[in-house]
Parts: structure tokens; C-alpha cells; sequence
């Protein structure tokens, strides 16, 4: 179904027999319920792993008492259906490049999973090969770079030349980063124009209802002039620090944040995404879902359409049939 087009009626009375109401669909592009993963609003960030594999996990260490278990797709789409959502991009957080496959694995079960952003090291030995291995499966749709165990490197010309590499193959770059290195952010943006980068988790700025740093406001803007960068309106909840499950389900004290991605990046470049199961430990998933909902629907449904679905298939192109 392509986002822009219309449920059908006998859809839309599928839906609100399962007894979602009708703004839920309406806001999250005719999302509701369904057998079918590639309808409804999509979660761009999300996490799988099993630390019972005979090979364990190098990630979540095993003294997390809250996630260290084992996290699978079907209880990620248990969560997201009721509120709509009806798949995910899947973002790999192990240093292990055989678990980008573990995932695709996961994919091929698991119809809820639309794509892949892998875990690769550009600049370092071995990054070509296992690019063009993975990018021949359609649903590896980019890497994830910066913070833990692959830095930004933007002086380096091997890391350059394999940011390229990302760029020439149409693929994504999802970056994990904290204010001080938006800079280097948009002039990344400026050298590869055609690359698709995506900020997650709002560069981690803290969120406490105040106006946040000079720093993160000025870095964001310089991002937002690029059209190439997108920003996921996720690290909402782990921004408070309430790492009790208490987080404020209340939009106000997220919106100071809020309102300056969305006056730099505008309804076409904010996505919607959870950072589940590690949002888990601040705020239940509907709480997260909630506290962005409430505020893009503020915005009118056109706005809301693209924040929870068709800006993610324009900055991911995830195979869609």
C-alpha cells in the first residue's frame, strides 16, 4: 500500500471492529491491526538480541537485570500493533558483524522487521567486503555509526572513502552522537549530498523541560540546513535520566526539545522511533509512542502521516512488497 493512499472502506471498518479507534488510524497513515507488516506507521529504531545462543551477546552486558534477556520481534509487535505501528527498522547494536545476519535471519521469519541498519566499521580493514556482502539481501538498508565501538572519523580518508561506498550504494547512515559532534554531522551532509544520514535519539540531549544547550540548538540547525540529514524523534524518555520507568508521560516537558528539531527539520525529515527495549527502562512503549503522538497530531494529519510512516520509507527505501 503506497502511505499516500487511502484505506479502503472495508479496511477501515476492519480496523475499527478490532477496536482501535478511528484517530489512531487516521494519524498513523489508515494504521491499525493488520496481517500485514507493510501497512501503518513504522518504528524506526529498534533492538533484537538472545543471550541464550550458544554464543551469548556481546551486548547488554549481563548485570542489566532489566535487559539482559532474550528480546524478539514478536514481543516488540505485540506492543506496537495496538497503537498502530506496523513494522520496524531494526538498528544492530552488536560489535559482531555475524549478528547483522542473525538479524536478517530474524527478517526473513518475521514480517514486522522492514529493515536492517548494520553494525560495520568504515575505515577499518574487512568494511568492503562485508558491505557487499550484506547489501545483496534488499531488507540492509545502511549502518549505524559514532559513540560506542565505532567513532566519527571525518579527517580520516579510509573512512571517508567507505562513507562513500554507503552513499554510491543508496544505503543509510544512522549516527550516534552527542551535541558537540553535530559540526561534523552537517559536513558530512555537504561532502556526501547524496547519502541519506540520520540522527538518532536527538544527539542525547538531556530533556528536562528547560531550553536545551547552545551548543545542541546552534549544531542542530546547522543539521537541519542540509537536506540530506533526518533526525528520529527518539531518546525522548532516556533524556529525563528516569531510569526508574518514571519518565513523564506528559508531552510539555519534551517540548522545548520538540519544537527546535521540528523548526529545523520541518514534518518531511522527523521520524518516529522507539529505541525499544532500551526505552523499556524509562517509559513503557505506549507512554513513548504517546508522548510524540500527542504533540505531532498538533500538527494536523499530514504532518502525523509523515512523521510515523512516510518519512521513514523515504529516508530508509525499505522493500515494500
Amino acid at each position: 500500500m503506497h502511505p499516500t493512499d487511502a484505506c479502503s472502506r472495508r479496511r477501515f471498518l476492519q480496523i475499527a471492529a478490532g477496536g482501535i479507534p478511528a484517530a489512531v488510524m487516521a494519524a498513523t497513515g489508515c494504521a491499525g491491526p493488520s496481517t500485514n507488516a507493510h501497512d501503518g506507521a513504522i518504528d524506526t529504531h529498534t533492538h533484537f538480541y538472545d543471550p541464550t545462543r550458544p554464543q551469548g551477546v556481546p551486548w547488554p552486558p549481563a548485570n542489566d537485570p532489566i535487559l539482559y534477556r532474550t528480546v524478539l520481534p514478536g514481543e516488540c509487535e505485540a506492543l506496537a500493533r495496538p497503537l498502530g505501528i506496523g513494522g520496524t527498522i531494526v538498528v544492530e547494536a552488536s560489535p559482531w558483524e555475524l549478528d547483522n545476519d542473525w538479524v536478517l535471519d530474524l527478517a526473513r521469519k518475521s514480517r514486522f522487521i522492514l529493515g536492517l541498519v548494520g553494525h560495520l566499521k568504515p575505515g577499518r580493514p574487512g568494511f568492503r567486503e562485508g558491505l557487499e556482502r550484506l547489501a545483496r539481501n534488499p531488507l540492509f538498508r545502511g549502518i549505524r555509526t559514532g559513540g560506542w565501538e565505532v567513532d566519527i572519523e571525518p579527517g580520516r580518508n579510509a573512512y571517508l572513502e567507505d562513507l562513500k561506498r554507503i552513499a554510491d550504494r543508496g544505503l543509510s547512515l544512522d549516527v550516534l552522537i552527542g551535541p558537540e559532534r553535530l559540526p561534523d554531522i552537517a559536513r558530512l551532509a555537504e561532502r556526501f549530498p547524496s547519502m541519506t544520514i540520520i540522527i538518532d535519539h536527538v544527539a542525547n540531549v538531556r530533556v528536562d523541560g528547560a531550553l536545551p544547550p547552545a551548543a545542541w540548538l546552534t549544531g542542530m540547525r546547522a543539521c537541519g540546513a542540509r537536506p540530506n540529514i533526518y533526525c528520529k524523534g527518539s531518546g525522548l524518555v532516556e533524556g529525563t535520566g528516569r531510569s526508574d520507568g518514571q519518565a513523564p508521560a506528559d508531552a510539555a516537558p519534551y517540548q522545548p526539545v520538540l519544537d527546535h528539531v521540528w523548526d529545523c527539520f520541518g514534518e518531511e525529515r522527523l521520524l518516529f522511533g522507539s529505541n525499544w527495549p532500551v526505552s523499556a527502562r524509562f517509559a513503557p512503549y505506549p507512554v513513548v509512542h504517546g508522548i510524540v503522538k500527542r504533540y505531532v497530531e498538533s500538527r494536523g494529519p499530514r504532518a502525523t502521516r509523515r512523521f510515523f510512516r512516510e518519512n521513514a520509507l523515504r529516508a530508509y527505501r525499505p522493500p515494500t512488497g
